[in-house]
């Protein structure tokens, strides 16, 4: 009887530590992801910035003076 009590025990033993792997396995994951998401947030707002202020364009005195003949 001891000789199955101990190995219950190490079986439980066994699976809390595959228990404890898994979860820490998942919340590295999910760390990961999050990067991933933050990364993927502050490239867009960085590509709309860039397309929401264009730069100046020189195009010289095109519209500037318009001919009017009533």
């Amino acid at each position: 009887m001891g000789v199955t009590m101990t190995q219950s025990v190490g079986s439980a033993a066994v699976s809390q530590s595959y228990e404890l792997l898994g979860a820490s396995l998942a919340k590295s994951q999910q760390k990961q992801e999050g990067r991933q998401t933050l990364q993927l947030l502050e490239s867009a707002v960085n590509s709309s910035s860039a397309l929401q202020s264009p730069s100046p364009v020189s195009v010289g005195n095109l519209g500037q003076n318009i001919d009017i003949k009533v």
